[in-house]
């Protein structure tokens, strides 16, 4: 809870792949409640036993199933707290995080209670896995924000294109030009990932790093979406 006055809407942190991500994740956390937003980050392998599934292609812990479930208790626990303001709450993950942002937010599910989620944040998220059927079968339940690395070469932007263009009006999408996965993780030089499960050109590597000015631009660009939603 912020230490301040609170302000709506209360947000759901959801992790990447290799679990609760301190350096990335915590900044946010802070910068958040720093702006009077109440936060809360679920950690879904931990609580499992698990560790890192970056290099596991074989995940029994999903964006689409367990995951998205975990995203909803989240929201419901959180929303039902004692000073956390009404009207529903944000939900907001990086890459394999943001790929359970996408399989919360789509409309249609009939398990996503109504007035439950104000709005959607999705970083680097997997968007070519919602392309199935064609980029008109998905669309969000609530307005969302999504902020990719234009060079990200571990979830590549180019379906995200297609799932925004997709999606006028209800989707904010913000392609960074040089950035990779992770950049808005502050202090970390761009470096190449080895032995990943999944990445862009298929063998298992993908650049990482900080890019200072897409960093700094979704510090500002996230609160100004919060504060807008209706």
């Amino acid at each position: 809870m912020p230490s301040g006055p609170v302000r709506a809407p209360a947000v759901v942190l959801l992790h990447g792949c290799g679990g609760p991500f301190p350096a990335r994740d915590d900044q946010w956390r802070d910068h958040l409640l720093a702006s009077g937003h109440p936060v809360l980050l679920p950690d879904s392998f931990g609580s499992r036993g698990l560790g890192s599934q970056c290099r596991n292609p074989s995940r029994i812990v999903t964006p689409g199933a367990a995951r998205r479930d975990d995203a909803i208790a989240a929201a419901k626990w959180l929303q039902a707290q004692p000073g956390i303001p009404p009207g529903g709450v944000v939900v907001m993950g990086w890459s394999n995080g943001g790929s359970t942002v996408l399989a919360t937010a789509r409309a249609g599910r009939n398990d996503l209670p109504p007035g439950l989620i104000r709005g959607f944040v999705a970083f680097y998220p997997g968007c070519r896995f919602f392309l199935d059927g064609g980029a008109r079968q998905w669309a969000p339940a609530a307005p969302m924000l999504l902020l990719m690395g234009e060079s990200d070469d571990w979830t590549a932007a180019a379906p995200c294109h297609t799932l925004a263009d997709a999606n006028p009006g209800r989707v904010e999408a913000v392609f960074y030009p040089g950035a990779y996965h992770d950049f808005d993780s502050p202090g970390r030089p761009v470096r190449l990932r080895e032995g990943l499960a999944f990445s862009v050109n298929g063998d298992g590597t993908a650049h990482v790093g900080t890019d200072p000015a897409a960093r700094a631009d979704a510090l500002r660009r996230v609160p100004a979406f919060l504060d807008a939603l209706p």
